[in-house]
């Protein structure tokens, strides 16, 4: 094949496997529910349990990069922590050995691509014809059928084609050698890499561990082969010598799994040192909050609740700059908060793990509050990220000057105050927002409508007005629920005066 066809089925294999990521996120963010995120907890429950599942998955789908790209996946939808995510990439080089026992033993290899192209199909047709959950399954399973193409695609323009060089021109016998070739079998770690790009925190820790992980088995593998290449020349001598792909995959497995055994007694302190070396962004404090939540159900709360608020100022004050000074702000009201759907399922998941230990648990009903407050923040963040144009009516329109001018009075006292966790101060803010933008919204309407009917204003414009006052009252009525919801969580009706 020529050096140029080699680059571009590279190029599509690679844009496969992008596209499925994407696909497969998506699709797994919109069906997140609780059933599926408990589902995936309870696997996962422990780095030993992940790493069980891990190597279970990997030996179904043959596959170890498919799984951690699932990993990534399932961790950038917000289903799973890094922490959870962690047991299942170590499982996945214990798992991947089950491929070469098949091969060795049976000679048998399934072809997953093809397997993996009707599936396309089948997620099209169910994105395209069904409603719904069922829409949404077939748009993540199509993103999982497309992995595994775009993986086979890069696969196989890479396999002896000049991308990589012909591992056969290396000398294995020499210690150079292997390290060569130990480096260009590094290489197939980077998918995770590539999946995990412009994606959260959570997902880069992952794939970071992912190549770390490797890193160190594979140094594990480098100073264990001079030993095992003795001993199969021993067996030589006495008649013992097994069949090279025996050998091979007996190696494989040996320090796979010496690996996991080394690593999984110390998974925490692994976590920890990737934490370091993948540190939170200092412009998304969202990031800070923890894979896991603590123990005591109150500091899980509380910990909550305050990157709720860091989250709910993030994204206030975008929208504030967005309505005062519409000509310099982003169109992608998302790209001025620096905030993704992402770092809001990542709060729910962190929510979604905080243990109550009994029914009478005094932490419940801050909880239940919380779970509330940040439902209404999923909606504010939706309405201020996607619905631009109605955003950017409200900014520019002369006839809506007031009620914006209005909404702005409240975001500039509310900032400062929720800056300063002051709930109780903002709560009394936000109310009187929301209830006198729910007023204008009558005689609003009554006027756009008399407009309309004496052709001084067309329908279509009188239509966008009337939609963008209806997106200011919503916005407000988010805010003011936030606002009572987190007064609740931190100051309980029970315990106040």
């Amino acid at each position: 094949m020529p050096p140029g066809t080699t680059l571009l089925h590279a190029a599509g294999g690679l844009g496969l496997f992008l596209l499925g990521m994407a696909l497969m996120t998506e699709g797994l963010r919109s069906l997140a529910g609780q059933r599926l995120r408990q589902g995936l907890l309870r696997f996962t429950r422990s780095a030993w349990s992940g790493a069980i599942s891990g190597a279970l998955t990997t030996a179904i789908v043959q596959s170890s990069s498919a799984t951690t790209v699932m990993s990534v996946g399932f961790v950038s939808a917000g289903l799973l922590s890094f922490q959870a995510a962690l047991g299942i990439i170590l499982g996945a080089n214990v798992g991947s050995t089950g491929l070469g026992w098949l091969v060795a033993l049976l000679g048998i290899r399934l072809d997953l691509e093809r397997i993996m192209l009707p599936l396309v199909l089948v997620g099209a047709c169910l994105r395209l014809l069904g409603r719904g959950r069922q829409a949404q399954a077939g748009l993540a399973l199509a993103g999982f059928a497309l992995l595994f193409i775009g993986i086979g695609g890069l696969q196989q323009a890479m396999a002896g084609h000049g991308l990589l060089l012909d591992p056969a021109r290396f000398d294995a016998a020499l210690p150079s050698g292997r390290l060569k070739l130990l480096l260009l079998g590094l290489l197939t770690t980077v998918t995770a890499l590539i999946a995990a790009m412009g994606a959260g925190l959570g997902a880069r820790r992952t794939a970071v561990a992912h190549v770390t992980f490797n890193l160190f088995t594979a140094v594990l593998a480098f100073t264990l082969l001079p030993v095992y290449l003795w001993a199969l020349r021993l067996g030589a001598e006495t008649g013992l010598s097994p069949e090279p792909e025996f050998a091979l995959t007996a190696f494989h497995t040996g320090f796979n799994v010496t690996g996991v055994l080394l690593i999984l007694p110390f998974a925490t302190p692994f976590a920890g040192l990737i934490r370091r070396v993948v540190p939170p962004s200092p412009d998304r404090p969202v990031e800070e909050l923890a894979d896991t939540p603590p123990k005591e159900a109150m500091v899980a709360v509380d910990q909550a609740s305050t990157a709720l608020r860091q989250t709910l100022v993030a994204l206030l004050s975008s929208l504030d700059e967005a309505l005062d000074h519409p000509a310099t702000a982003p169109a992608d009201l998302a790209q001025g908060t620096g905030l993704r759907p992402v770092d809001l399922d990542h709060i729910e998941l962190f929510v979604d793990q905080i243990d109550l230990p009994s029914a009478h648990d005094p932490a419940r009903s801050r909880l239940l509050h919380l779970l509330h407050g940040l439902d209404h923040l999923q909606r504010l963040h939706e309405r201020c990220t996607e619905e631009r144009q109605r955003r950017q009516a409200v900014a520019t329109a002369s006839a809506l000057r007031p009620e914006r001018d209005r909404l702005l009075q409240c975001l500039d006292g509310l900032i400062p105050l929720l800056q300063r966790g002051a709930w109780p101060e903002a709560l009394p803010l936000a109310e009187a927002c929301a209830r006198d933008l729910h007023h204008r919204v009558d005689p609003f309407r009554q006027a756009v409508m008399e407009q309309v009917a004496a052709g001084s204003l067309a329908v279509e414009e009188g239509t966008a007005l009337l939609e963008a006052m209806r997106w200011l009252r919503r916005v407000s009525q988010h805010l003011q629920r936030i606002c009572r919801h987190l007064v609740e969580v931190m100051e309980p009706v029970t315990t106040r005066s």
